[in-house]
């Protein structure tokens, strides 16, 4: 069994990142760390249980630990659901250290080295692992791209043998995606509010690394542009989007390339029988009805258009962040990183 834990295990993330790896048939859960206040205590005394499915029993005897080199060496690969500014120094102190680090951070996803990974579209892109190491890095770092960035970039794949450009977003966000306390009630209740901090920037930005090419020393970036305006909404779980693109497609190839994408790999614990699922009805896809299909991990697209237009949603908690880092570090066992 290959040893992990999870970083920041009591937080939003942190949660979904217990619930996905328990009783997990590759990964063994050892280790869960929190905040100072947290640690020495057994996990089940200390996490207010808030998903929609039931608290794992066998990860609450688990005695939480700081946050600290310390508290993870000899693992195989730790999670980290840290926010951005605690994470930084601290997953590069872990993977110079020797461990490996799966993070949903947004504090390396830029770093030139760092692989900003959707196994279904880069999966190459994990060759940057290897000049982690030449640096003089025993471990590694590898993250998951912010959670709209996923859905946006798992629907744009298909499209890519067809060819497009010049890509606009617009999303509704799911108020999950600001953290259990991230959003008072009274502000989101019975409205929309307009602005993200910092989200359209993660989303012109991140996809053109994620969709770039890997010369087996860096990434060039993709050539496309993305124009994002992203929402929050009152939905509890899945992000979903408008997008429109310049592309010489027709609705028919685009429906089709939707209909018959299939993974470049299989055989993954977390990977879906469907990375997208293209649904037909012309009021689909809604983060209430498909938000869960494969089990969280599947990419809905629906309502394709002239122009060229359609919409997508994901699960935003799942596939766009723990189920994320779960099936990259899938693919990095596969590809034997460890």
């Amino acid at each position: 069994m290959i040893n992990v834990g999870v970083l920041g295990a009591t937080g939003a993330v942190g949660q979904r990142f217990v619930q996905l790896l328990a009783g997990h048939p590759w990964f063994n859960l050892t280790t869960l760390t929190a905040s100072e206040r947290s640690a020495g205590k057994k996990y089940k005394d200390v996490v207010n249980w808030r998903l929609d499915v039931p608290f794992p029993e066998e990860t609450g005897e688990l005695v939480v630990r700081p946050t600290t080199v310390e508290s993870v060496k000899g693992l195989d690969i730790v999670f980290s659901a840290l926010p951005a500014n605690i994470a930084g120094e601290i997953e590069i102190a872990i993977a110079d250290a020797g461990v490996g680090v799966c993070s949903n951070a947004s504090s390396h996803r830029m770093d030139p080295d760092v692989p900003l990974v959707i196994p279904e579209v880069n999966h190459d892109h994990l060759g940057l692992i290897d000049v982690q190491r030449d640096a003089g890095r025993d471990g590694f770092i590898v993250a998951n791209p912010n959670c709209s960035t996923i859905v946006l970039c798992m629907s744009l794949e298909p499209m890519r043998s067809l060819g497009f450009s010049d890509v606009k977003v617009a999303t509704m966000q799911a108020i999950s995606g600001a953290g259990f306390e991230g959003i008072a009630a009274m502000s989101i209740y019975e409205n929309v509010v307009p602005f993200i901090g910092s989200e359209e920037e993660k989303m012109e930005r991140e996809p053109l690394k994620i969709m770039g090419s890997f010369d087996g020393a860096e990434v060039i970036p993709a050539s496309f542009t993305v124009s994002a305006s992203c929402h929050r909404v009152p939905v509890i779980d899945g992000h979903t989007m408008a997008i429109w693109m310049e592309s010489a497609a027709s609705v028919e190839e685009a429906v089709r390339a939707f209909s018959t994408y299939k993974a470049p790999f299989s055989g993954l614990p977390h990977q879906p029988a469907h990375s997208v699922l293209y649904l037909d009805s012309e009021n689909r896809p809604q983060p209430r009805l498909d938000r869960n299909r494969g089990d969280g991990m599947t990419v809905s697209v629906g309502r394709v258009r002239e122009g060229l237009r359609y919409i997508t949603m994901g699960h935003n908690t799942i596939r766009g962040a723990a189920g994320a880092s779960v099936l990259n570090a899938e693919l990095i066992a596969s590809k034997k990183y460890l």
